[in-house]
């Protein structure tokens, strides 16, 4: 058997190339720009943090202090 159906500019070849790598192009464009719209929604509705001391210490004030470097 021969293989005689061979084309340089057939789906699997340079085209088929162009295809994919043109695909994967317009993908990335569009996941990055719904990233970007996603992040200004979020950037215009900041967070706001009504009651601080209602917010639990999970751990202590000795093990803090260990961890944490607080500059004076």
């Amino acid at each position: 058997m021969e293989n005689t159906n061979r084309s340089v500019f057939g789906i699997s070849g340079i085209s088929g190339m162009l295809i994919a790598t043109v695909l994967l192009l317009t993908i990335l464009v569009v996941l990055t720009y719904l990233g970007i719209v996603s992040q200004q929604n979020v950037m215009q509705k900041p967070y706001k943090l009504v009651d601080p001391a209602s917010v639990q210490m999970k751990s202590s004030t000795k093990q803090a202090s260990e961890v944490m470097v607080i500059k004076e």
